[in-house]
């Protein structure tokens, strides 16, 4: 199975300010995601983190993904900003991780 995965509110919290560098990870949600990877799924971390500033975070998302030992197999920025996803293959984290 191909698993998409966010990043902020998802596997770490991040201040509203959105100061990446003082994000804190959430461990028990990083195992679950962790377990998949080793059950031999394919997991792609996608963020929208820098879409709407046009920063380019992939330096500093990949020190956080080293540092936390986050499993994955690809790491994609640009993934568009939005305020509601609606979709037949959405899960809420909240609901996932609970």
């Amino acid at each position: 199975m191909i698993i998409y995965v966010d990043i902020d509110e998802t596997i770490c919290v991040t201040p509203a300010n959105r100061d990446y560098t003082k994000s804190t990870p959430i461990q028990k949600n990083i195992e679950k995601i962790n377990n998949l990877y080793n059950e031999g799924h394919t997991i792609i971390y996608w963020t929208a983190r820098g879409s709407g500033s046009g920063k380019d975070y992939m330096a500093i998302t990949k020190q956080q993904m080293e540092q936390w030992e986050v499993k994955f197999h690809e790491l994609k920025l640009g993934k568009p900003m939005y305020d509601l996803f609606i979709c037949d293959k959405a899960v809420n984290s909240r609901d996932y991780f609970n």
